[in-house]
């Protein structure tokens, strides 16, 4: 399939053809959903702990004998019903992520491609480049998009200039290519791609 690209003017500078393997597939939303979930789990931090019994504060000295008192049968006053006691199953630190085959992390990323490019949402420029880092000069570049949410992805290195102009916008976001992944591309409106980043996509891909 040809595409157009555009220049810094958004006017149309040529086609580019676009590998079927990688940019035509029926998008299904059973991968889309396997795969944002596998990155939202692996970027999770995991952190939340409480203190078990062994890690409260308190002597483990026995409360009382344990015959003739007629209460309960206590030992260490660090058991989980007394107040400040240790925790039972609580959450403890470990780490969300899960294996996932690295074919269907692929298959993820060339559907969520199809899946822009389908609806229209694919926008090819010839670079990402700007003479300033100035914000002002950024949204003027993206002005096309009206207001709407765009991910940006350069080449093998992303432009100093277009990063720190865009660092203070929620709407717009840039990665280069190897940091292209299928959550940010499905939590934008719109993906903005350089002829560079797209060639050396599908030579990853295919």
């Amino acid at each position: 399939m040809k595409v157009s690209i555009l220049n810094k003017q958004n006017k149309a500078a040529g086609e580019l053809e676009l590998d079927d393997l990688v940019f035509g597939l029926d998008p299904r939303s059973d991968i889309l959903s396997r795969v944002v979930t596998w990155q939202l789990a692996k970027r999770q931090a995991g952190t939340h702990q409480v203190k078990e019994r062994g890690e409260v504060r308190g002597t483990t000295k026995k409360m009382y004998k344990q015959k003739g008192t007629g209460g309960a049968r206590h030992g260490s006053k660090r058991g989980a019903q007394f107040r400040g006691g240790g925790i039972i199953f609580g959450p403890v630190y470990r780490s969300h992520a899960f294996s996932l085959p690295k074919k269907i992390r692929q298959l993820g990323l060339k559907m969520a491609l199809s899946e822009k490019l389908k609806q229209g949402n694919l926008i090819i420029v010839d670079d990402l480049s700007l003479n300033n880092a100035k914000t002002k000069d950024a949204l003027k570049r993206f002005e096309g998009l009206n207001g709407a949410s765009a991910l940006l992805i350069d080449g093998e290195k992303v432009n100093d200039n277009m990063r720190n102009a865009i660092a203070n916008l929620d709407i717009l976001d840039i990665l280069p290519q190897i940091g292209a992944n299928v959550y940010d591309i499905m939590r934008k409106d719109k993906l903005i791609m350089t002829v560079d980043a797209i060639k050396i996509i599908e030579a990853r891909l295919k």
